[in-house]
């Protein structure tokens, strides 16, 4: 499945790629489950994000390796994220980053990322917490990149 949602920050795209840091990853964790950072390098090809995923029932790990960064002739800034270890139920994790150049100076950033569980009806059934996960975003990002 695919997830894709887009957010205009006033902020050119440059001043957006730099702003990726350990702060506004925990910033940007919804209220559950509660992420608990182990390990962020940061966004750039070859560093690895750790977390670990509080249910209140398990703790779950999720490790991720930024696997491609750069910036676009056209001027967007990107890095993409694929799981190395997920948690259940997820199989495939890719998540694309871009910073788009956006009208008057600013940016779009565009969360853009594919999931897969061991079922295309698992798939479906949770696109909607996925969904409200990066929705949730939304308004962080306008916040700090205003």
């Amino acid at each position: 499945m695919r997830v894709v949602l887009r957010t205009p920050v006033s902020q050119a795209p440059a001043a957006v790629m730099a702003g990726f840091t350990r702060d506004l990853f925990v910033a940007l964790a919804p209220p559950f489950p509660r992420l608990r950072v182990r390990r962020f390098d940061g966004c750039r090809t070859g560093d690895q994000v750790e977390i670990e995923l509080d249910t209140l029932v398990k703790r779950l790990p999720w490790t991720s390796l930024i696997v491609d960064d750069g910036v676009r002739p056209d001027g967007t800034h990107f890095f993409i994220d694929e799981g190395q270890i997920l948690p259940t139920p997820l199989r495939y994790w890719r998540h694309h980053h871009r910073i788009e150049p956006g009208p008057n100076g600013g940016s779009v950033i565009v969360d853009d990322l594919e999931y897969r569980t061991a079922s295309r009806l698992l798939d479906v059934l949770i696109y909607p917490a996925m969904w409200a996960q990066f929705a949730w975003r939304k308004s962080i990002y306008r916040r700090w990149f205003r």
